[in-house]
């Protein structure tokens, strides 16, 4: 097989991927979410006999869903504004400086991750009661904030680690303080980094369930736990396809920010130049 057929065949493989694992989804939860509720969509029915927002009305005006997103709204900023600036310390020890048990405390660094986020969250809702705080707000954002600062350390100290040593040098030896160095050197290959830890954790807050629904449940509520109580007991699969549409596509257009940013700084990331 030459390989202009190779590359062809890889390409059709690739669409083809995308569109098992994202167009077909995405377009199932779009038709489920426009099915009318007076005419069910059931076998032998191809199509959604009618079509309606209906269900996007009922959804909004009779649930707690417009609080739900407040909630979120209001939470995810301040955990990725939280975690960022907890990681820069280590982030930075990891990116920049060589010590003993540098790998290990990578390693450690990592742990969160590993641990189911159920057990975090029972943790966290015992940890909350011996401590006497009630917020819900602030103990869901602690607890997030915890279980999402391990991306923020693996971006930023890749970030770290590629800054140009002679560029803080020179810029040392042109008679450069602190703050001229931090803006010349460091700066222009941090943002990528930075912009990037916000987003990702951003979007990992506003889908993050178990810490929510532990800590926060019933007063304070976010828009998965919503989502999860339809697809719980009472199992609603248009309502669930409103409220998942609703969760997931601003988080695409993030993530779609988040990588043409990226790829603009790309040149900045790797040289250093800003």
């Amino acid at each position: 097989m030459n390989k202009p057929c190779t590359n062809r065949l890889i390409i059709l493989l690739v669409i083809g991927f995308c569109c098992i694992s994202l167009v077909l989804p995405f377009s199932l939860a779009m038709l489920w979410s426009l099915v009318d509720p007076g005419h069910p969509w059931s076998y032998p029915h191809i199509l959604p006999p009618v079509l309606s927002l209906q269900r996007w009305v009922d959804i909004w005006t009779t649930t707690s869903l417009p609080q739900a997103l407040l909630h979120s709204y209001l939470l995810a900023p301040c955990v990725a504004l939280c975690s960022v600036l907890l990681a820069l310390p280590t982030a930075y020890a990891f990116g920049r400086l060589e010590f003993p048990g540098k790998q290990a405390a990578q390693l450690i660094s990592l742990l969160p991750l590993i641990v189911p986020s159920f057990v975090v969250a029972l943790f966290f809702s015992s940890l909350l009661n011996v401590l006497g705080i009630y917020s819900r707000f602030l103990g869901i954002l602690i607890g997030q904030t915890v279980l999402f600062i391990p991306y923020a350390i693996r971006i930023l100290s890749v970030s770290f680690s590629l800054i140009r040593q002679e560029i803080i040098d020179a810029t040392r030896d042109l008679g450069g303080g602190p703050i001229t160095v931090f803006k010349t050197a460091y700066l222009p290959v941090l943002k990528p980094g930075l912009l990037a830890s916000i987003i990702m954790i951003f979007i990992l807050s506003i889908e993050e369930f178990a810490i929510a629904f532990v800590v926060g449940s019933p007063d304070f509520v976010t828009v998965p736990t919503i989502l999860y109580s339809y697809l719980g007991y009472n199992f609603i699969r248009s309502n669930a396809a409103v409220v998942s549409l609703i969760l997931v596509v601003p988080n695409i257009f993030l993530m779609l920010l988040m990588e043409r940013f990226l790829k603009a700084r790309n040149t900045a990331v790797i040289t250093g130049k800003g």
